[in-house]
């Protein structure tokens, strides 16, 4: 099967195999492919509630190479999600006519509930034994960030989506290169406000380990670990601690785009707003009381794909 997260930011493919019945329940599934293209759908959404023509054509031009491949390697069953932009952008039936065309597959734009769970579903299978129960699992995308809470054998207790994505904190506050002591600061209350709510609806105080999903999770974490160039293998399940988020953050924050950009680990297309989205995770770690993040590679992507099993 094959499955398309396209999110605000990035736009990503997974082309997988189920595992067989009789491996048990956590057992993985099997790569074919898995693939990112940084696309920007969400490019000034959050200001003119619109998505940019030249956006939708980037993406048009990843979405038509994913379909030549997903057509090579004779996938069975297609599920694309799109997320954070294009529920919020007046014209997404343009886009939507965009992707029938392209891919031949209506998009199922999810709701940020759908998007929780289905994230939830993709990061908790086959965590180690040392990630205890409850989790809570953040999902930090370009456009929105999702809260959930639950555990494996019970499911999802709670979820919620709010707007803090780190495209979306990036264009409303971080205009400096670098940005300013008083940019940081606005951006910081605009999170930490998103956050608290989010902890009203979510009881992710109460969880016994905080679970970290997406680029600026893994790109911190990478960071952090101090890599040479980017690992998924050494990343995935990695736990990092809380006074590496923040110093990671505070380094990310005070350097420009162009010393960024000089990190090893870092994509282009995240270097402009990786500060925001490594600003939004120590938030939250600093709201919910989390001494600790366990970062997932595994995510919404793996989440669709085992949907359709």
């Amino acid at each position: 099967m094959a499955a398309i997260d396209c999110g605000t930011n990035s736009i990503r493919l997974l082309v997988a195999d189920l595992p067989d019945p009789s491996a048990g329940p956590e057992a993985p599934l099997a790569d074919v492919t898995r693939r990112m293209e940084i696309v920007r759908l969400g490019q000034g959404v959050d200001k003119t509630g619109r998505l940019a023509p030249e956006a939708i054509e980037r993406t048009r031009v990843a979405l038509a190479d994913y379909a030549a491949e997903i057509e090579k390697l004779g996938a069975e069953q297609v599920r694309m999600c799109a997320t954070s932009a294009t529920r919020d952008a007046a014209n997404a039936a343009d886009f939507r006519a965009m992707v029938e065309q392209t891919l031949g597959v209506a998009p199922e734009v999810v709701t940020g509930d759908e998007e929780a769970r289905l994230s939830f579903t993709g990061a908790v299978r086959g965590l180690p034994a040392d990630a205890r129960p409850p989790y809570l699992v953040v999902d930090i995308g370009g456009g929105s960030t999702e809260f959930v809470v639950g555990t494996r054998e019970g499911g999802v207790r709670a979820a919620v989506s709010m707007d803090i994505g780190c495209v979306r904190m990036t264009e409303r506050h971080l205009h400096g290169d670098p940005p300013g002591l008083d940019e940081v600061a606005a951006a910081q209350a605009d999170i930490a406000v998103a956050v608290d709510r989010a902890l009203e609806v979510v009881p992710g105080r109460e969880a016994a380990t905080l679970v970290g999903l997406a680029g600026s999770v893994t790109t911190v974490v990478a960071i952090a670990q101090g890599l040479r160039e980017y690992d998924p293998a050494r990343i995935h399940h990695a736990r990092v601690s809380y006074e590496q988020v923040a110093e990671v953050t505070a380094d990310l924050l005070a350097k420009t785009r162009e010393q960024r950009l000089a990190i090893p680990v870092m994509h282009p297309g995240r270097a402009d707003v990786i500060g925001a989205g490594a600003l939004v995770l120590r938030v939250i770690m600093e709201r919910a009381g989390m001494p600790s993040v366990v970062a997932s590679e595994h995510d919404i992507l793996d989440g669709i794909a085992w949907s359709l099993a």
